[in-house]
């Protein structure tokens, strides 16, 4: 765990150094968001709408007439951001990075069409859809890799400090703590509990997905002498 701690740490400085690497932050954003509309449907809530904004922070909108629906709803947001950052190292390593950007733009293009109203949550998706969709079409395949990787690594950043700054919040004033402050009014469990659960979560999604960065393209070698005849 502190290894992975500190690999975030040193990928965090590093990706700080690229130009524009705010603008791309946006992507764990619009997970947990679009994570939270999901199982609110699924659950026959209605979503009213998601708002993005340049912080990097967003909020859904929605109605749901079941109490304890609450909680899953609660989850969904920072839970699946963690699960997409682990999908997206686990595309890497199975080298179906096209697979990967061709599942976050339709993400993006569902939600600018059924949920996202505000300006900048509008005007950052059609831009983030044009740009991979000319990754997708028209870039060498090398800097396609380049570039989802740059997706992966700043998504698998925020996916974890975000959960840990939820922590801080949580700590300072527990009625500030966004969706750990929304499961401690539905359950017997504080909102600092509820980040550090997210908080856990998150470094265990984390570790996974940085071995499949480290280990998932090794490829097994064959038994020295070992002949195989091929018809």
């Amino acid at each position: 765990m502190i290894r992975t701690i500190l690999f975030l740490i040193v990928s965090a400085f590093l990706t700080h150094l690229i130009p524009f690497h705010d603008f791309f932050r946006n992507l764990d954003t619009l997970i947990h968001e679009f994570g939270h509309a999901v199982v609110t449907l699924l659950l026959s809530g209605k979503v009213r709408s998601i708002e993005l904004f340049a912080n990097h922070s967003g909020v859904t909108y929605s109605q749901v007439t079941k109490g304890w629906s609450l909680i899953p709803i609660a989850l969904a947001g920072y839970m699946t951001a963690s699960l997409f950052a682990l999908f997206m190292f686990r595309q890497w390593a199975k080298e179906r990075q096209r697979l990967g950007l061709q599942i976050m733009t339709i993400i993006a293009i569902l939600a600018l069409v059924l949920f996202v109203r505000n300006e900048f949550g509008m005007m950052w998706l059609i831009g983030f859809v044009i740009l991979n969709v000319i990754m997708l079409s028209f870039m060498p395949r090398w800097l396609m890799d380049i570039y989802y990787m740059l997706l992966a690594f700043l998504t698998l950043e925020e996916s974890v400090f975000g959960p840990f700054s939820l922590i801080l919040y949580a700590w300072d004033d527990p009625a500030k703590a966004g969706d750990a402050t929304n499961l401690s009014h539905v359950t017997p469990v504080p909102a600092i509990g509820w980040a550090l659960f997210f908080t856990l979560f998150s470094l265990w999604c984390a570790a996974r997905a940085l071995k499949h960065f480290i280990g998932g393209r090794k490829k097994s070698r064959r038994p020295e002498g070992q002949r195989v005849q091929y018809e």
